[in-house]
């Protein structure tokens, strides 16, 4: 099995799904931190920016929770 055909199957495991999950909930901590500091500096723009961010984080957070329930309905020992 090539690397590439084991990082596939991996993003496709409930571990790799839960590493996805951590890692685009970390990077909502820098987005934050940007619309905290763009509010202190009244930029508009990056204020909308950071929310369109935060927008991404939230729909991507949706996405990957609905493949690992689609994961856990996959599996027979939880029913």
């Amino acid at each position: 099995m090539s690397a590439l055909t084991k990082a596939k199957s991996f993003n496709k495991s409930k571990s790799g799904l839960y590493l996805s999950m951590a890692a685009t909930a970390f990077g909502a901590f820098g987005v934050a931190k940007r619309l905290k500091k763009a509010r202190a500096d009244n930029d508009v723009l990056v204020v909308i920016d950071a929310t369109v961010s935060a927008a991404a984080i939230v729909t991507g957070l949706a996405v990957l929770y609905r493949e690992l329930k689609r994961l856990g309905d996959d599996d027979v020992l939880l029913g």
